[in-house]
């Protein structure tokens, strides 16, 4: 039934032929269906979106960004597709507090997951309700998040298995109807340790970094973490074309990691080695292919970007901010200084420290520089992690070169202060040097006012192995667990 306007309408026009009002009734209907069509279309422009995780993956042993030896086709093909940002930081170089500081857009002391294996506090939300506000179902498979309970993040679905991605992915999708627009979280637990006993590569041949101690079984160990390296890389191929073939061209697709890798002077450290991470986005039509951008940004401004991205509500008062800007090409600055901090692991890491890091220097507070840095690797030296450190401290008994190395990674002072355009392997420390003093001073005075703004309490979780005791070992732990 016509409206009564639209009647009257009629009655006036009726010397019109039939054929050209069917013309006008038709260009009407069409009209008015359009209103109705606009939402939908509008709708359908919201990008599906997918964020690919690596576990322990240092940024320097990834292709993409001039790993020699290793080989990592996917991310070259992803880079050469999107844009590498060859500055991005994670918030705090352990697995816990860094995919809590993600999810939640908030840095460690504010979101409560300080230590790893702990969880942001209950009042927090995560930016996945955000996105579920908006329209998205969000999934993640694999090691996305430490999950606190029943606590699952606000996933519409998670997949918790760590392997075989490929099949537990294609194998949910292909029987589930899925509506609207999607976020899809992958976590490949790869290269974690422990790492594979298969060997890709040769021994001889790989690459170690120049303050590692060349050894036999570093070399193993670094063959073997090269082949988890490699499998990451493939399996992600697997996926990706997986995804390719599932969804449309408007997808943006995400690559990072959660911090560097498990060896000397990485995870659980805040020099880059540990809190320095690959992370490449590409979004067809958006983003210009194979460009690269110098802007330093943190993982808390990953959720809000994508927030931005799919024109869902950012929160206020985050600590992370939208750097879309950067990947329209319209900037290549976007931070002046990046924070990170770490305060342990239980009682294998007892060594909390707090950094500031701007584009040239680097200034690192270690909190307890009474105490031995330690962690995992060095206490338990299992196969497949830590056991190349019996090499290490074999040949530092005949080698004062390699007893430097070690000496370093177990005693530390109080500041850290390095020259990372001159030094980018951090090996000279600068911090009594008179001429770096007024800058010393001043970085020290920006770090001391965030942590205030933090809240950051510095508090010790555990009571780190203070000089002169001995360094701890697979029995101290076990004795310090049976005290509590």
């Amino acid at each position: 039934m016509k409206p009564n306007n639209l009647k009257s309408t009629t009655t006036f026009i009726q010397p019109v032929s039939r054929g050209l009002w069917r013309v006008i009734s038709i260009c009407g209907y069409c009209l008015l269906l359009s209103v109705f069509i606009i939402p939908k279309s509008a709708a359908r422009q919201q990008p599906d979106m997918i964020v690919y995780l690596s576990d322990d993956l240092g940024y320097l042993d990834v292709s993409v960004y001039g790993a020699e030896v290793v080989k990592t086709p996917i991310l070259e093909k992803l880079s050469q597709e999107g844009m590498t940002f060859d500055n991005a930081f994670v918030a705090s170089p352990s697995c816990a507090p860094s995919r809590a500081a993600l999810l939640t857009g908030l840095m460690p002391a504010r979101n409560g997951a300080e230590v790893n294996h702990a969880y942001p506090k209950p009042a927090i939300p995560y930016l996945i309700d955000q996105l579920k506000d908006n329209g998205y179902s969000v999934f993640a498979f694999g090691k996305v998040a430490h999950y606190g309970g029943n606590e699952k993040c606000g996933f519409d679905f998670h997949h918790d298995e760590q392997v075989n991605l490929y099949d537990n992915i294609s194998g949910y999708f292909d029987s589930t109807k899925v509506e609207g627009p999607v976020c899809i979280f992958v976590g490949d637990r790869r290269p974690h340790v422990w790492w594979t006993d298969k060997l890709e590569y040769d021994p001889g041949e790989v690459d170690l970094p120049p303050y590692y101690i060349n050894t036999k079984t570093t070399r193993e160990h670094r063959a073997r973490y090269y082949t988890d390296v490699s499998g990451m890389d493939s399996e992600m191929g697997q996926v990706l074309d997986y995804f390719d073939d599932m969804l449309g061209d408007n997808t943006l697709t995400l690559f990072t990691s959660d911090h560097g890798a498990q060896w000397p002077f990485g995870k659980w450290n805040l020099y880059d080695a540990g809190i320095r991470t690959p992370l490449i986005v590409k979004w067809p039509g958006k983003i210009t292919p194979g460009s690269r951008t110098g802007a330093m940004v943190s993982w808390v401004d990953i959720l809000p970007t994508l927030l931005d991205v799919s024109d869902s509500e950012i929160p206020q008062k985050l600590d992370g901010k939208s750097f879309l800007e950067v990947l329209k090409g319209n900037t290549n600055d976007f931070r002046d200084e990046i924070y990170t901090t770490h305060t342990g692991d239980g009682n294998f890491n007892v060594y909390p420290m707090r950094s500031i890091r701007d584009e040239r220097y680097k200034l690192i507070i270690n909190l307890t520089p009474n105490a031995y840095h330690t962690n995992h690797s060095d206490i338990l030296r299992k196969d497949g992690a830590g056991a190349f450190w019996d090499s290490w401290e074999e040949q530092a008994a005949q080698d004062p070169l390699a007893a430097a190395v070690v000496q370093r990674y177990f005693v530390r002072p109080a500041v850290e202060f390095y020259d990372l355009a001159n030094d980018p392997n951090e090996q000279h420390n600068l911090a009594n040097e008179a001429a770096y003093q007024p800058l010393v001073a001043k970085m020290k005075k920006q770090l001391d006012h965030w942590m205030e703004a933090q809240g950051d309490e510095q508090k010790l979780y555990k009571q780190p192995y203070y000089f002169p005791g001995p360094k701890p070992n697979g029995t101290t732990i076990q004795e310090r667990k049976n005290e509590h």
